[in-house]
């Protein structure tokens, strides 16, 4: 299983192919429809599915446009972000532009600890509120996907709807409880390790 970082084209937030043999997962679908489509190409791989870490409008641009092309692929969303997609105010593109953007609902809503498989390669939801309530990281092999739960020299920021400051928190210290070599693939910014991004934070 090899993860791909797709260069952001909107909003400096991070979209991710997640691919095992001739499959993948899209993750935070933020650019467009043709950038994901000529990594898929170049990768050999078809979109079997759409992963979100989060219902912020920044990870969700080209989510529909991206379900109207790949219609045999799910969207998975954690259960307490189901209703950002469907608000506005909830999903914060009102507060930055002054007008609602809305989503389909997820397909597929997400419990803490289940498992996503992907040909022979599993991925766990680890739900780590606090940016959002249903905030979530995606542990695949030696790599997390983070979404804005932590970055390579920070963490989400947590005065937006849904956000807890005390939540997040709690969801940080529980990463110390992983390997501190795993490689993180934040929503924004660049990779890191784990065990950096920790310290950078001061819980390493």
């Amino acid at each position: 299983m090899r993860i791909r970082s797709i260069c952001p084209d909107s909003f400096a937030s991070n979209c991710y192919l997640v691919i095992e043999g001739e499959r993948a997962l899209i993750v935070d679908p933020s650019v467009s429809v043709d950038a994901v489509q000529s990594a898929l190409v170049s990768e050999g791989a078809r979109c079997v599915g759409i992963l979100l870490t989060h219902g912020h409008f920044d990870h969700l641009l080209s989510l529909d446009e991206l379900r109207d092309a790949y219609p045999d692929a799910p969207v998975y969303l954690h259960a307490a972000d189901a209703e950002l997609l469907s608000d506005g105010d909830k999903n914060a593109f009102a507060l930055f532009f002054g007008q609602d953007c809305v989503w389909r609902p997820a397909d597929h809503l997400l419990t803490d600890g289940e498992i996503i498989l992907l040909g022979d390669a599993r991925l766990r939801v680890l739900h780590t509120p606090g940016h959002t309530r249903g905030s979530v990281c995606y542990l695949c092999g030696d790599d997390l996907i983070t979404g804005d739960t932590i970055f390579a020299g920070g963490y989400g920021r947590y005065d937006l709807y849904g956000g807890d400051y005390g939540a997040l928190c709690r969801s940080l210290r529980s990463l110390t409880e992983l390997s501190p070599t795993l490689h993180i693939h934040p929503g924004h910014g660049p990779s890191a390790r784990l065990g950096d991004a920790l310290g950078a934070i001061g819980l390493a």
